[in-house]
């Protein structure tokens, strides 16, 4: 009895020295925690999401990373954390400039090695592309509170700055003579330019804007397009189709004389679109295009999502508006339905930009 009691201890002292020695079930190493000793990083400086490589001795056991600036915690890897290296992730909420990463082990022991986040502009969502002087745009996105200077790309015109935070930021925009900007955004880290591109009401060739214009009228139809101030996307009105239920109306925008001559310098058409009750397509159509103006036409799809604007910029190629002539006299957007009843959509800033 005595030896079967001693056998017992004896395997229970193995266990534990197994426990102590193996992986944790979910994979990470049992790594003793040590007085941590840093030997180097494999960058100094790094962006948002990088992946860094801390070099050292008793490193293990890990159990936070954190960016001093806000106090902002990173990811690792516990399964890749050795006693001399560990792996982690500069955290894409970590603040831009210089400043100290606290790496603490599970004993509470700290090392702080001095590091600069690269935490550029990043602009992930507009209010408009359009503007004329004066506008105020918000840009949405990240790292924009230390944003200390906006200027139209190229041009050296300065933007004034209205408001910045850390994921938005609201600019006015000046005079220009440039047909289509796009900014350069400076913040503690350095520049950046949008890949948002913006578009000068004031030079572009105007099929709506608050009315028709240059010689666009009301051609639709089914249901004639009627102007309304209630819901616009820019300035103070858009044009409205009800599009009744499985008659695959049209919205014209009919210019019977002049009409649109044609001119290479034209690299796009662009408009909003509202979406009516449910996700739908409309399609591209014009007189001049290869397949002629109708309900045919679904070589240029829009997808059009539910209750909000959404902009589209095609490319002059893909709206090939002159196909078979110099002058074009219509432009407009079909349904293929609406199969489950009526719908209606707002467009707002119908435009031909060079």
């Amino acid at each position: 009895m005595i030896k079967y009691k001693y056998c017992l201890i004896c395997l229970a002292v193995i266990l534990m020295a197994a426990c102590s020695k193996e992986d944790f079930k979910d994979g990470t190493p049992y790594i003793t925690p040590g007085d941590m000793i840093f030997e180097s990083i494999s960058a100094d400086s790094a962006g948002n999401g990088e992946l860094l490589t801390l070099k050292g001795k008793g490193l293990g056991d890990i159990r936070t990373v954190l960016f001093e600036k806000d106090s902002v915690y990173g990811g690792f890897y516990p399964t890749l954390n050795t006693d001399h290296s560990f792996l982690f992730r500069v955290p894409d909420t970590a603040k831009g400039g210089t400043q100290h990463i606290h790496i603490t082990n599970s004993e509470g022991k700290t090392i702080s090695i001095p590091f600069k986040v690269l935490a550029y502009a990043s602009v992930t969502n507009v209010s408009n592309y359009n503007f004329v002087e004066g506008d105020e745009l918000v840009l949405d996105g990240i790292n924009m509170a230390d944003v200390i200077k906006v200027e139209l790309t190229d041009l050296d015109t300065e933007v004034e700055i209205i408001e910045s935070e850390y994921k938005k930021l609201i600019v006015k925009m000046p005079a220009t003579e440039a047909n289509r900007v796009t900014l350069n955004i400076t913040n503690e880290t350095g520049t950046v330019t949008t890949t948002q591109e913006f578009i000068n009401l004031d030079k572009a060739f105007k099929i709506f804007t608050d009315d028709f214009e240059n010689g666009f009228g009301n051609g639709s139809w089914g249901e004639p397009a009627t102007v309304t101030t209630d819901v616009f996307k820019t300035g103070t009105a858009s044009v409205y189709k009800i599009y009744t239920a499985n008659d695959w109306h049209l919205i014209n925008f009919a210019n019977w004389w002049p009409g649109v001559d044609k001119d290479p310098e034209y690299k796009y058409l662009t408009l909003w679109i509202k979406g009516g009750s449910t996700d739908q397509v409309l399609y591209l159509t014009g007189d001049k295009r290869p397949n002629g103006f109708g309900n045919g036409d679904r070589s240029t799809p829009l997808n059009v999502p539910a209750n909000v604007w959404t902009y589209f910029k095609i490319p002059m190629e893909d709206a090939n508006l002159w196909a078979t002539d110099d002058n074009f006299n219509q432009l407009g957007f079909w349904i293929a339905g609406p199969e489950n009843g009526d719908e209606t959509f707002h467009f707002d800033d119908v435009l031909l930009v060079k």
